[in-house]
């Protein structure tokens, strides 16, 4: 789940470099199980990695997306076809574009697939027969329902991706006017980068995935590669639990790697923070404190459950959040571009750091200045 920010205020700079270094500090008291003591294992590296957490965690950053565009079309309908409605990333930007939606003066209807593909597949089809304006395809592969995608280009119908496919902007097969996500890339790189950082370049480092999912797959592909940079960092386990099985399997796969890794096991990265909501139990029955070792960190949605245990110190230690209001408005906005005749902006969201230090008792990542700017755009 994926930048370019513009310079933040030197404030900004230092309360977050500020942040950093008082988060490397707990780190470094938190007993024999850290590994942030003694030399880095790669001085340039770290270096490196610590510039783009800085960068990343800024929380007061100015607007970076688009200024210009078409005026508000008039008395459009979207239906956003979700691949489920209790995936919290999927449920975040459906409300920001039916806030959007207000706002511009369309209406919305909302289709829960329900996370199967024959429900899927009867949800756009259900949708295509509504003859909206637009319609949203709400975090699931556009392949899983062809015969329907088709059906939709045929008639006309534009359609915007939310984390659809695996690269942002517009998509030729599947036939998307745009698709709205970061850059896994970006989202890879700057996961295992804060896990450099924090570490010093010493870490014992367990990856949890779903390798059923190409996306998901490729993203801790890319997390194990960045981590490869730094010489001093270990990669202890690459655990593949399906997300479907996550709940049943994290607890039983956690309980083995404490066994066997011990002290050695110091940081986790999971492609979807869902993993550290079933590890904790058993982190917890094995008396490991909730503020870490292992130190773990979501390179996924930053869905409200994993804010909350950020928070409170309980098992995870960062998220990389999507912008999921944010997210939301922008696929109004790119809907609005396709009704006028013009292209889609462009636009991709930075990649961002949640922790407790700067989260400041949020349960979403909300970056200010782009209600104000669509606003602007489309004379609302």
């Amino acid at each position: 789940m994926h930048s370019h920010r513009k310079t933040p205020l030197t404030a900004a700079v230092l309360l977050a470099a500020t942040a950093v270094l008082a988060g490397c500090e707990r780190g470094a008291s938190t007993g024999p199980r850290d590994s942030t003591e003694g030399p880095s294992g790669c001085p340039a590296v770290v270096a490196r990695a610590e510039a783009a957490v800085r960068q990343a965690e800024q929380a007061n950053v100015s607007w970076n997306g688009p200024t210009s565009g078409p005026a508000a079309v008039s008395g459009k309908t979207i239906v956003y076809v979700a691949q489920t409605m209790t995936n919290p990333g999927i449920a975040g930007a459906a409300n920001g574009v039916r806030e959007a939606a207000k706002v511009i003066g369309w209406n919305v209807r909302v289709i829960d697939g329900g996370g199967t593909p024959a429900g899927l597949q009867a949800a756009l089809s259900q949708a295509v027969a509504l003859k909206p304006s637009g319609i949203v395809i709400g975090g699931f592969d556009p392949n899983s329902t062809s015969r329907q995608i088709a059906r939709a280009n045929a008639a006309g119908i534009p359609l915007v991706g939310w984390h659809a496919v695996d690269a942002p902007g517009p998509s030729r097969k599947p036939e998307l006017f745009t698709n709205v996500t970061t850059k896994v890339e970006d989202v890879a790189r700057i996961s295992a980068d804060w896990v450099i950082s924090r570490s010093n370049g010493n870490a014992g480092v367990v990856i949890f995935t779903d390798a059923s999912i190409p996306f998901a797959k490729n993203k801790s592909e890319l997390i194990r590669k960045e981590l490869a940079t730094c010489r001093g960092v270990k990669l202890l386990a690459y655990e593949n639990i399906p997300i479907p099985d996550a709940s049943s399997r994290t607890p039983r796969e956690v309980s083995s790697l404490l066994a066997r890794f011990q002290s050695k096991w110091t940081y986790s990265v999971a492609i979807n923070d869902l993993y550290f909501a079933d590890a904790a139990p058993a982190l917890r029955a094995a008396g490991e404190p909730g503020s870490g070792p292992p130190f773990n960190i979501g390179a996924g949605d930053g869905d409200p459950s994993a804010f909350q245990r950020i928070n409170s110190e309980q098992y995870q230690a960062a998220t990389v959040p999507e912008p999921l209001y944010q997210q939301g408005w922008q696929i109004i906005d790119e809907f609005n571009r396709a009704f006028a005749g013009r292209p889609a902006s462009g636009y991709v969201a930075p990649v961002h750091i949640t922790t407790a230090a700067n989260s400041d008792g949020a349960t979403t990542w909300n970056p200010a200045g782009y209600r104000e700017a669509y606003r602007e755009i489309w004379g609302k």
